[in-house]
């Protein structure tokens, strides 16, 4: 009967080969064991595991390197490291983000665990420290501001509102593995068509973003990193989501863990309370909107203040300075989710921002190069009906939900123009509004924050059967 293996010579061995994911030979593997084997007794030791498909092996004689499972090997008779662009895949990264890749692609046994370090945030200081370079600030500003000039907080948002809820919606629930597509996040915002086949979490999570996006730009002149904004925030995203309803928008008093990876985050509720505050005034302090949003998508799942749903709270809370300042949003279109994570978990493992920091360059950019282009095939907005944005929402919504007919309708025009419009934009008001109700169809309702069914009730007021 053949001896078997001790499993901590196995593990031993597996630890020094997945320190070396570009490959590593017999020899150096050899030097690197704190216990000495003889030769062939570790050759023996590597067949097996590689047997057992714990390890790759490539080459021949000489030329055999050892790589870790999860590692896709070069082959060849010669390796080459592979490029920063290849490592990344979609997003090109630097040469300190791709060490980060490097060292979270090895297995999680040989990862050195981590708790909540406190000093990663009160090293910081508000205008002196900064994670983006003055090149890189001065680069997002100029792509990122639109060419018209200064306006009401949230005017740029409005203006592309219909596609921001769709894109940043999508994109959000995606980085969390969502499957819904674009265009059944389309149908599904536009309609409420949920697709059939997936699950009804997932149209939550959808419907969730979109009522957060709302929440954003319709408080635009109210919100900013504060508490009101945050825990309203994290309430919007994660209704109907969590296991225990009083949970969401407030922060957490259990102990929680992260998927995949050895940090432990903070369990202490007054401490979380208490960073959580920190956090929040410091990014307050910040001047520059683009490091606010940087440093609250570091800082703000770094804590994991909340039960769950704290990566979704950070990337819609990273608009909050954009919508402020009239810049242009950022959606997280194309960034591939694994890329994502593994930057996540870089600022989790190692408090390293520079895989996260080139995402979010990368991000930025592509958002500003999409909605320039959006934004020019809308047009220039009608400047009255951006000035009075929300006063037609409420009373085209009024006149649906109270299904009122044609006449009655009319008359409610009037009624609310004197009441809550000055006079000299009364009669504009009453001609607007009264276009906007007549213009109402299947494929436009939801704008107003109207259900299907309300809008079929309604209908069959407005235009009864004869």
């Amino acid at each position: 009967m053949a001896k078997s293996i001790p499993e901590k010579e196995l593990q031993d061995i597996e630890a020094v080969v997945s320190a070396h994911p570009e490959g590593v030979g017999l020899q150096a593997v050899l030097d690197a064991l704190e216990q000495s084997l003889p030769r062939r007794t570790l050759q023996y030791r590597l067949k097996h595991l590689v047997d057992a498909g714990r390890l790759i092996k490539t080459g021949e004689k000489r030329w055999v390197r050892y790589f870790p499972a999860d590692t896709e090997p070069r082959t060849g008779s010669s390796v080459r490291e592979p490029s920063y662009e290849e490592a990344a895949g979609a997003i090109p990264v630097s040469r300190q983000a791709a060490e980060i890749q490097n060292a979270l692609r090895k297995p999680l046994r040989s990862r050195k665990p981590a708790g909540y370090q406190h000093r990663f945030l009160d090293q910081y200081r508000p205008n002196h420290t900064a994670y983006l370079a003055p090149a890189e600030r001065a680069h997002l500003r100029e792509i990122g501001t639109p060419p018209s000039g200064p306006r009401p907080a949230g005017t740029y948002a409005k203006q592309i509102l219909n596609r921001l809820l769709i894109d940043l919606s999508w994109n959000s629930s995606r980085l969390e593995g969502n499957t819904y597509s674009l265009l059944d996040t389309k149908r599904l915002i536009a309609f409420g068509e949920e697709t059939a086949g997936k699950e009804h979490v997932e149209s939550q999570m959808i419907l969730n973003h979109k009522d957060a996006i709302e929440f954003l730009v319709g408080s635009a002149e109210e919100i900013g990193f504060n508490r009101y904004t945050i825990l309203n925030l994290h309430a919007l995203l994660a209704n109907n989501l969590l296991p225990d309803p009083e949970a969401t928008g407030r922060l957490r008093r259990i102990a929680v863990g992260i998927e995949k990876s050895v940090f432990h985050p903070l369990e202490v509720p007054q401490l979380i309370e208490d960073y959580f505050d920190q956090i929040l005034a410091t990014a307050s302090a910040i001047a520059d909107p683009f490091e606010q949003a940087f440093f609250i998508m570091v800082q703000l799942p770094y804590l994991q203040p909340f039960d769950d749903v704290n990566k979704r709270v950070s990337r819609l809370a990273a608009n909050i300075p954009f919508i402020r300042a009239n810049l242009i949003p950022l959606s997280f279109t194309e960034v591939p989710a694994d890329i994502y994570t593994e930057a996540m978990l870089g600022v989790y493992e190692l408090n390293r921002i520079d895989l996260l920091k080139d995402v979010f360059v990368w991000a930025y950019e592509r958002s500003a190069s999409h909605y320039t282009a959006v934004r020019q095939s809308l047009g220039e907005p009608d400047p009255f009906r951006l000035k009075y944005r929300s006063a037609l929402q409420e009373v085209v919504q009024n006149i649906v939900l109270e299904r009122l007919d044609r006449k009655t309708a009319f008359n409610r025009i009037v009624q609310w123009a004197e009441q809550h419009i000055p006079q000299e934009d009364r009669q504009r008001f009453r001609e607007v509004a009264e276009n906007e109700v007549l213009s109402l169809h299947a494929g436009n309702f939801a704008r107003y924050r109207i259900k299907p069914s309300q809008f079929s009730a309604w209908q069959a007021a407005w235009s009864p059967n004869p």
